[in-house]
This record gives C-alpha cells, sequence and structure tokens, in this order.
C-alpha cells in the first residue's frame, strides 16, 4: 500500500515532467475512480488547466491548477501513476488518463480500483481531518509524546491512524515500532518517556529511509518510470513472517491489530 514514502518519491518523480504544462485531455477508462464533481465537469474543468504545483499530503497528492482548482489523487492499495512518452496501449488496470500538452501521459494505473480523483476548490473538504505531518518539524518530541499520551489505542493502530499523524502506514509502523523496541500491542498511553522519545526518531528513520530508497515494491507500487523501489529489501519485521529477526534470531510472527495484519519479534518486542 502507497504509504509517505511512496507518495514523495511519486511526487518527487513526477514533478519535473509535469510542471508548467497543461492538461490537454483527460480520459477516464473507469468513472468510478473520480470521487468529486460528476465525470463529465471533472474532464471538462481539467481540460486546459496549468500545472503549477504538486505537493504531498499525508498519503495524498495535491496538484495544484491554474485557476482555483486542486486535483487530489490517492491511490490507496494498489495505485501507482505511471508516465509515458509513446503510443502505446495504456497499461493494464489504467484508470484514467491524463494527457499533457508536451504529448506526456499519466496513466493512474489501479489493479483493484481503491484510487480516488477529486476535483475541488476547498482542499479541506478532502484532507482537512489529517493529522500533523509525520516528517514535519512541527511534530516536535514534546507534541508526539502528547499525542500518545491521551489515548489507549495500541501503539500500532495510532501510528496508522491519519486523523493523529499523516502519512505513515502499515509496513512503515511495523518497523518504526520494531526500532524503538515497543511491542505493537502495547497502549500508546502506557509508553514512557523514554520510549515515546525512541519511537519518534524511529518513525522519522524508517520513513526517511523508506524515502531515500524509492519505496517499498512489495505487490503493486511503481515509480512513476515503471521501475520499482527498494526499501523493502531493508525492511526487518514487516511482510516477513516465520523469518528469522537480524538481531536475536526468533522467528518473526504476525498479528492482527485493529484489522490490520502486523509484524513484530516477540523477543526484541516484549509485551510488558
Amino acid at each position: 500500500m502507497p504509504e509517505l514514502p511512496e507518495v514523495e518519491t511519486v511526487k518527487n518523480e513526477i514533478a519535473p515532467h509535469v510542471l508548467k504544462k497543461r492538461i490537454k485531455e483527460v480520459v477516464l477508462l473507469w468513472d468510478g475512480i473520480v470521487r468529486q464533481p460528476a465525470a463529465d465537469e471533472f474532464k471538462s474543468r481539467l481540460a486546459g488547466r496549468k500545472i503549477k504545483d504538486v505537493v504531498r499530503r499525508g498519503k495524498y497528492l495535491l496538484v495544484h491548477l491554474s485557476g482555483a482548482d486542486v486535483l487530489i489523487l490517492h491511490l490507496k492499495m494498489t495505485g501507482s501513476l505511471l508516465l509515458d512518452r509513446s503510443e502505446d496501449e495504456p497499461p493494464k488496470y489504467t484508470r484514467a488518463i491524463l494527457h499533457l500538452d508536451d504529448g506526456t501521459a499519466i496513466f493512474f494505473r489501479d489493479p483493484r480500483k481503491f484510487g480516488r480523483m477529486w476535483l475541488v476548490q476547498d482542499i479541506d473538504t478532502v484532507i482537512g481531518k489529517l493529522g500533523p505531518e509525520a516528517l514535519s518539524k512541527d511534530l516536535t518530541e514534546k507534541r508526539f509524546a502528547d499525542l500518545l499520551s491521551r489515548r489507549k489505542t495500541p501503539s500500532k493502530a495510532l501510528l496508522c491512524d491519519q486523523e493523529c499523524i499523516a502519512g505513515i502506514g502499515n509496513l512503515y509502523a511495523d518497523e518504526a515500532l520494531f526500532l524503538a523496541k515497543i511491542h505493537p500491542l502495547r497502549s500508546a498511553a502506557s509508553l514512557d518517556k523514554e520510549e515515546t522519545v525512541r519511537l519518534h526518531k524511529a518513525v522519522r528513520e524508517v520513513l526517511l529511509a523508506g524515502i531515500k530508497n524509492k519505496g517499498a515494491s512489495i505487490v503493486n507500487y511503481y515509480r512513476p518510470d515503471g521501475s520499482k523501489g527498494t526499501a523493502h529489501s531493508e525492511f526487518r519485521v514487516a511482510r516477513r513472517g516465520k523469518q528469522p529477526c537480524f538481531v536475536c534470531g526468533t522467528p518473526i510472527e504476525r498479528i492482527v491489530v485493529r484489522g490490520r495484519g502486523t509484524y513484530f519479534c516477540p523477543n526484541c518486542q516484549q509485551l510488558t
């Protein structure tokens, strides 16, 4: 599932190819990908708009356009944005295509049809409830500790709560908790000062490493040029069920926390 490092990689790699370009035409191969407005209005309002900026907020991509509109995209579980200048057939599972005035095409590929697009003037109607950015300087150790201290939610679930902290998802939450030596079922409010400091540092470390390695290509995530990220090759616990822990050799276990498959080392992350 594309999380902060994957979406940040998409933003960084797609922006140089689309900034200051105009959207010539929008082709919808599945109207359901558009959440707002209606599909026909979505296409007509986008045509002719210049792309002024591309930014990331949490797991969302925000494409600021000439005029008052902002195109918001969420890749959800299996989405990718692919760039192409050829006239070949679109990749399999393409749901939408944005044709730019220089011949570039942006393909929104999404095998499971979970991805969504919005065209809005007020971005808060879509992302207004997001919490602070996981990598923001505003998310200090103190603010991070304050967010955790008020919640009895399992630490794993809280890290994945986008209204609490924006950008962290399943994979990187597992990695951060392992690095901080915290069991995923530990109540967030039960963590002491030393543990919250470790977890704050671990969150930043795993997310920055994920960005450096261009995201994790475990199943469906691809970079805009069609290549894969390599962040998953450095995962210590995520998706490594029954394999030995790199630190102590204990088999990695998998449990379900609030509906999410969760990986951890029962020795390094003891439930105390």
